[in-house]
């Protein structure tokens, strides 16, 4: 990665200045609105379905919403990733004396199970660059084979971070690369950043998003997305899995502390890790951050099953859960009908990625 003491500060004007950077190498994707899910998303639950849950007993809430998809499913490579990938690279090409050192010849380094193993080598491919990518053996076929076909080398590990990180590391020591991580370094942050970015310039010119919600795992998404909103009076929330400890984002704001260690198979696979230091530092330091809210894996797949009947597009799971918070997380919804009374609220909802197989799909969505 860019050297930090080189890096843009982590604020509004640097998410700009990112998108200038990668808009000639990424999608402006589309923004996609859906009146039946709208309908069903402003619909009180009935208390026979809040019944066995944590909202038992209570009045079911009866919120307003207005949903705007940003469909980051349709960006290169299939996931948001793509726009960190992009800035990060193009940030370490204008770092004094990389290429001077033969950078462009000794490439840049990864470890990704999926989609960001695909954005580096995608990235690196475009400039010409070597990509080395430690994956670990368990990853799916298809994830192995998106990533070498954009030229990647690929090394594999054992399954779990440390047997990752051991590789990466070696690999570097042997190559000269440089490691470019997936989500905790301010590149990566400002490039994620430019999907909210954009929403806001796509909607049309009387409407104005109260807020936008995204799916969070190590936190770039989302950190990118807070610094992309500064200022503008938009609220920003996380979304998690709750399966065995995945909210680590709801439990931290809660308490105040990052918590540094999940462990779950929630089949939001790309929703697994915890938040990261320095995306940490803009989501609960700068405050930017509103909250983060959960959904049951059962919710997810509601959520999923429809986007595929009602939209017609292909989203991972990972990709809804902040579609699941909107439709079934009683909390929130009870914050909309109270902050939003009989208006509501327009909330932008960021599809983050489309990458399942057609042999998982079935399963998902059975």
């Amino acid at each position: 990665m860019a050297d930090l003491s080189t890096t843009l500060p982590l604020t509004r004007a640097s998410v700009q200045a990112a998108h200038e950077l990668i808009k000639p190498y990424i999608h402006q994707t589309p923004v996609l609105t859906n009146s039946t899910i709208d309908r069903f998303a402003s619909t009180p639950r009935t208390e026979a379905e809040l019944a066995g849950t944590e909202w038992a007993g209570r009045t079911p809430a009866k919120p307003v919403l207005r949903l705007w998809f940003k469909c980051e499913n349709l960006q290169k490579i299939g996931a948001f990733k793509a726009r960190g990938a992009f800035h990060a690279i193009e940030r370490l090409k204008l770092e004094p004396g990389w290429i001077e050192g033969g950078g462009l010849e000794k490439g840049v380094a990864t470890h990704s199970s999926g989609n960001h193993a695909q954005a580096v080598s995608l990235a690196a491919s475009i400039s010409k660059i070597p990509a080395h990518i430690v994956m670990p053996s368990t990853a799916a076929p298809p994830k192995i084979a998106a990533t070498r076909s954009y030229g990647a080398n690929i090394t594999f590990s054992g399954p779990n971070a440390p047997d990752r990180e051991a590789t990466v590391a070696e690999v570097i020591a042997k190559t000269g690369a440089r490691m470019v991580p997936p989500y905790n370094h301010p590149d990566i942050i400002l490039g994620q950043g430019t999907a909210a970015l954009e929403l806001q310039s796509q909607l049309p010119p009387a409407t104005t998003l109260t807020a936008i919600i995204t799916p969070c795992s190590g936190g770039g998404l989302l950190s990118g997305t807070a610094l992309a909103c500064e200022g503008t009076g938009i609220h920003v929330f996380g979304a998690e899995p709750s399966l065995e400890g995945a909210d680590d984002l709801r439990r931290s704001l809660l308490s105040g502390t990052r918590i540094d260690s999940v462990t779950t198979t929630t089949i939001a696979d790309g929703l697994r890790t915890p938040v990261g230091p320095i995306p940490w530092s803009v989501i609960h330091g700068k405050g930017l951050v509103r909250a983060g809210y959960s959904v049951s894996e059962d919710e997810i797949r509601r959520a999923m099953r429809m986007v595929y009947e009602r939209m017609k597009v292909v989203v991972e799971p990972s990709a809804v859960v902040g579609l699941a918070v909107a439709l079934f997380n009683e909390d929130f919804r009870g914050l909309v009908e109270r902050e939003g009374g009989e208006k509501g609220w327009d909330l932008g909802v960021v599809f983050s990625g489309g990458n399942v197989s057609l042999e998982k799909l079935g399963e998902l969505i059975a």
